[in-house]
């Protein structure tokens, strides 16, 4: 597949071997049994590999499909508010709040306002962007919408779990504690530790419309699950 086509179709049910070995993309396998084609990105020892999902370069019909399978996977958790955490989380967030009927969303922000107070701030840190630092803001005048209220934070990819984390810190400084935490994948179980070392099982609360595991390498340039 050339770079530009990923992420821009939802394939019918056993069109590809989700098993099968593979050099370029990994099949991932939504709800419904649809298939939606991942490009892989080798980690830096050589020897493993993630699948990556971008949801703002997704066609709207990949974008939308996701959005509704997460919508249905969080409707039974009675949700008030979306709040959406950036970068590519707040894409997916408000498609979800849309999908569940709500009229708004609520986005948190790495730019800071005039307006924004220091204290309602976190450090932030990502997996894809490990070198620049940021902090995770709320602006002040968003929290009447959510305090008090049932709350599902969103993210794209729950991967290392530093997004998130950063996200429920944001939050419990307002008094705020989600009912539930979404993402479009999840990548692999790596983030499970991270986001239970409060001792609150958070973890618990994490449901994806799809995961997908390290990849191994294989013969001949291919990509392979693990054993």
């Amino acid at each position: 597949m050339k770079p530009h086509d990923f992420w821009q179709e939802l394939h019918a049910p056993d069109t590809f071997d989700p098993m099968e070995e593979r050099a370029d993309f990994h099949v991932a396998e939504l709800p419904d049994a649809r298939q939606l084609c991942l490009p892989i990105r080798m980690l830096s020892d050589g020897e493993h590999a993630l699948a990556s999902l971008i949801v703002n370069q997704a066609s709207f019909t990949v974008l939308e499909a996701l959005a509704e399978a997460l919508a249905e996977r969080i409707a039974t958790y009675d949700v008030d508010v979306v709040a959406g955490l950036p970068t590519l989380g707040l894409t997916l967030a408000a498609a979800v709040a849309r999908a569940l009927g709500h009229a708004r969303y609520v986005p948190l922000g790495t730019s800071r306002k005039f307006w924004y107070r220091d204290e309602l701030s976190v450090a932030l840190s990502s997996i894809t962007t490990p070198n620049q630092e940021k902090r995770l803001y709320i602006d002040p005048r968003m929290l009447p919408l959510l305090q008090g209220k049932r709350v599902a934070l969103i993210d794209d990819v729950i991967s290392s779990g530093a997004s998130i984390v950063s996200g429920l810190a944001l939050l419990a400084s307002c008094n705020i504690e989600p009912v539930v935490i979404g993402a479009a994948m999840l990548q692999s179980d790596r983030w499970r530790d991270r986001v239970d070392l409060s001792g609150k099982r958070w973890s618990e609360r994490i449901v994806g419309v799809f995961s997908t595991p390290i990849l191994e390498q294989g013969e001949n340039g291919c990509w392979r699950r693990p054993a």
